[in-house]
């Protein structure tokens, strides 16, 4: 599995600093919530990008499992995991979505040594990605880690 070892995940920044807070206080296992049956599968890491105006690798995370289902039946399941704070703030992102996925993890480091975006990319030898992710090889992904740390 080392060519889908790791899977680097966009986030918004408010996400970020409010899973960083959920992880400082003793909470073990996340979840990040997404809109239809997004990604990733499958999946060892999740390298978190965040998003600009930080735009960094800022953090890691291992992958437990992605849970795709009827919206109301994950929140019953897991809406505590995620950064929603109640029922109605999550109805309000997922709009009129009636399928979700979450992404649950655990163990989340944050990195010593955050990585820009210009620096990730020249490593990565190449110019972007798409907005819903991509898989990297174990390769890489120690790379990075090793920058990080």
């Amino acid at each position: 599995m080392s060519e889908g070892y790791t899977f680097v995940m966009m986030i918004q920044g408010s996400w970020w600093g409010q899973f960083r807070q959920r992880h400082q206080q003793g909470e073990e296992v996340h979840s990040y919530v997404q809109k239809g049956a997004g990604p990733p599968k499958e999946t060892r890491l999740i390298l978190f990008y965040v998003t600009k105006p930080v735009a960094k690798i800022a953090g890691y995370a291992e992958f437990i499992e992605r849970k795709v289902g009827e919206t109301d039946d994950l929140w019953n399941k897991f809406g505590p995991e995620s950064v929603f704070n109640s029922k109605e703030k999550y109805d309000e992102f997922l709009r009129d979505y009636q399928k979700a996925s979450f992404v649950r993890f655990k163990n989340l480091r944050e990195a010593v040594n955050p990585i820009p975006l210009r620096d990730f990319l020249s490593l990565l030898g190449t110019k972007g990605w798409g907005r819903r992710g991509f898989y990297m090889d174990k390769g890489t992904t120690d790379k990075l880690l090793a920058l990080m740390e």
